[in-house]
């Protein structure tokens, strides 16, 4: 997995993987498969919610370890199977409405590579370079490390 800075206001995490694209986007996408990786080893998701269309809303929750709950929501603004999502993505912060907060928007895109494999790439567009160091230095690259590895393990288990 690589994490680079493209601009100041973005974040690009990019992974190969041992599975062909159609599997790794039926993991990211399958509410099931979601609810085993999105938490990584940081606790239990407990709720996953997803419409995927564009226009359409999705919802994570996990549990960590010590009991907090964090949330995460956002709205999809495009979908191409096995090719693209883009969509929004809102940190849930206690006492905020959830609906006055924009979040970044993140585009993953699911490339075929020779011998079945699958480069991903997340791209992240914080609009602002504040809010990009905000999330780089949040410990994020940790849990996505673990979603990662599940996501290759799920994918896998799909063959």
């Amino acid at each position: 997995m690589e994490i680079t800075t493209p601009a100041d206001d973005r974040i690009l995490i990019t992974r190969e993987f041992d599975a062909p694209k159609h599997l790794v986007y039926r993991v990211w996408t399958t509410p099931e498969l979601v609810s085993r990786w999105w938490s990584g080893h940081r606790g239990t998701t407990t709720e996953v919610k997803l419409d995927l269309r564009p226009g359409g809303r999705w919802r994570y929750v996990l549990k960590t370890e010590d009991g907090a709950e964090v949330g995460f929501h956002g709205e999809y603004r495009e979908i191409v199977p096995d090719e693209r999502i883009v969509y929004t993505e809102v940190f849930e912060l206690p006492g905020v409405d959830p609906d006055d907060v924009d979040g970044p928007l993140i585009t993953v895109t699911f490339t075929a590579l020779d011998g079945d494999r699958t480069r991903l790439e997340l791209l992240t567009e914080t609009g602002s370079e504040e809010l990009r160091d905000t999330i780089l230095q949040s410990g994020m690259e940790v849990g996505v490390r673990e979603q990662f590895v599940i996501i290759q393990e799920l994918a896998d288990s799909l063959r």
